[in-house]
């Protein structure tokens, strides 16, 4: 793999590429790539991250760990400055486990199913939610039976459509996000939302719901794929008639202080012009966070860490960003982009990683035309490792944290993408592990994420 990775670098130290100082720029990748693949440091700051610090959900004592983890980290790896920026987030706890299970003459026998609360979700209480369960497959066939809904369990059983290659989460998520408001307008007690994944297992994955604050707010859980298919069968057979009991003790508690992790290398010529890179400290608390959102944050301290070590001076500030909150608030990004307007900084690009850590086919790019077509020139320097696939979106594109820049400054963004074909087999569940990244695809993310800085940084855009 190796070999196989840098024998074309060579390539382009011999016959250059036009437009450029060839040769200083093959061999200041090469650098770099050598740097990373051979000596990196990513897969050791991602198992400190996991197995010391753990789940990070706002306003949880693991933010607060995490957030001490990424002052040391990012000292470590050769920021110059670092510094907590404060933000107010959503304090969401998720209380006792969560139970469902039939309740009928027979309990002692009667299907249970492993669920988990929705993020930001009302809970049941104790006394819980017992009634009928009604399976929709859509939102379409919600409507047509809404007269069925009222005093009723809301069971959205739509499937992962894993024919569509990039977009089968975003198809399917709305469910997840606006599921209980669609169900509470028709009079729903309750619902549960078929787990958003391609995965066939018992991980049931959570992630955040948004209420409409015009309509009662319902308690929320999703169930895992397995036992959405057990539960469909059950209600179509043997439990037709029959009740489901639901327990969940989440709440919403006062918001709280959080903060980004923020550390920087001081540009020598240009230092008001800043690049931003970086992913978001929190996720949820099944799990580890590894691929969402440990492997972005890794990836971006190695970006740091790397043009320290091989002495590169950047013309520009490179600043490296933890943001908080981006699962269930986004409070981070919009802090730090508003703290830039505020200081009337300049920022020339962000770059973001939150696709998972897996290998990586080239950037979505949120700028104008023709920042795009100066990008596209620098297409064959990608093309070594495979990742020479950019796409174009003339404002936004870049992820979730950095939106607001663009929003505010119309910052040039980047968004790293990967395969994407394992990410949401663990997205959200207790099984995104640090077991589940491979060490290679994590590093290439790394060194496709620098490259773009060096040249960023080199000729702007």
């Amino acid at each position: 793999m190796f070999r196989r990775i840098v024998s074309p670098l060579l390539f382009f130290i011999v016959t250059g590429f036009p437009g450029f100082a060839q040769p200083d720029d093959s061999a200041m990748i090469r650098k770099i790539a050598d740097e990373i693949l051979l000596n990196g440091k990513g897969m050791n700051d991602l198992y400190a991250l996991c197995k010391t610090v753990g789940h990070r959900l706002s306003g949880s004592a693991g933010m607060y760990k995490a957030e001490a983890w990424g002052v040391k980290t990012l000292k470590e790896a050769g920021a110059e400055n670092t510094w907590l920026q404060q933000c107010m987030v959503p304090h969401w706890v998720r209380g006792q486990k969560e139970f469902a299970g039939f309740r009928t003459q027979q309990r002692s026998t009667d299907p249970v199913f492993d669920v988990v609360a929705l993020g930001n979700a009302v809970g049941t209480g104790d006394k819980g939610v017992l009634a009928n369960v009604i399976e929709v497959k859509n939102f379409e066939e919600l409507e047509k039976r809404k007269d069925e809904v009222k005093g009723k369990i809301v069971f959205y059983n739509y499937p992962f459509n894993k024919t569509l290659l990039r977009g089968a989460y975003g198809d399917a998520v709305k469910y997840r996000s606006n599921g209980a408001s669609a169900a509470a307008k028709y009079g729903a007690v309750a619902v549960i939302v078929r787990s958003v994944t391609g995965a066939m297992d018992d991980h049931p994955h959570t992630g955040a719901l948004r209420y409409n604050d015009t309509l009662p707010k319902i308690p929320a859980v999703a169930i895992s794929t397995k036992g959405a298919e057990k539960l469909s069968a059950l209600i179509k057979g043997a439990y037709k008639n029959e009740n489901l009991f639901i327990r969940t003790n989440c709440m919403m508690l006062p918001d709280t202080i959080g903060h980004n992790v923020i550390g920087e290398i001081r540009g020598s010529e240009f230092p008001d012009e800043i690049i931003t890179i970086g992913g978001h400290l929190d996720s949820w608390d099944q799990g580890e966070g590894a691929h969402d959102d440990g492997t972005g944050i890794v990836q971006s301290i190695e970006v740091l860490r790397v043009l320290r070590t091989i002495g590169y001076k950047p013309k520009r500030t490179i600043r490296i960003v933890l943001f908080a909150n981006e699962e269930n608030g986004l409070r981070g990004g919009n802090k730090y982009a508003g703290e830039a307007k505020l200081k009337n900084e300049k920022h020339v690009m962000a770059m973001e990683s939150d696709g998972g850590g897996e290998y990586p086919r080239g950037f979505s790019c949120g700028m104008t035309r023709a920042q795009f077509e100066k990008v596209q020139g620098w297409l064959k320097y990608f093309e070594p490792f495979d990742a020479a696939k950019f796409s174009f979106h003339e404002g936004g594109g870049g992820g979730a944290d950095i939106g607001p820049l663009q929003t505010m400054f119309k910052t040039a963004q980047f968004g790293l993408n990967t395969t994407g074909q394992r990410y949401f087999d663990v997205h959200h569940a207790a099984s995104d592990v640090f077991e589940k990244v491979h060490a290679q695809e994590l590093n290439l993310g790394s060194v496709v994420m620098a490259t773009m800085v060096y040249l960023v940084d080199k000729y702007g855009l």
